[in-house]
């Protein structure tokens, strides 16, 4: 009974697991598509001889790097901040608060 329940929650948890590497990735080609578009977009508002490094060009390009480089590191190294099991240590110490209000 008890080996059934453990490979459960390891099938959870893996599930989980891939729908936050694909939600990533869709994040990715998002991003990338999008940035191709303001790119193109840029370019064809250029006046003749206009540079297309300004800074403007790249500001969408960088935040939201900075927001797809966050999702990365939250998805592929969760471990990095929080450190290794620290999500099913705080469920079974929230579980135990819980436990001890109903006592």
């Amino acid at each position: 009974m008890e080996s059934n329940y453990i490979e459960k929650d390891r099938y959870e948890r893996a599930t989980k697991r891939v729908k936050r590497i694909k939600s990533f990735y869709t994040h990715a080609v998002v991003y990338v598509v999008i940035n191709i578009m303001i790119v193109i977009i840029n370019i064809q508002n250029m006046d003749a001889g206009e540079s297309y490094f300004q800074w403007q060009n790249f500001t969408t390009l960088f935040f939201w790097g900075i927001g797809l480089l966050a999702h990365a590191l939250s998805v592929f190294t969760p471990n990095f901040f929080l450190g290794k099991d620290w999500e099913e240590r705080k469920i079974k110490e929230l579980m135990e608060k819980d436990k001890k209000s109903w006592k």
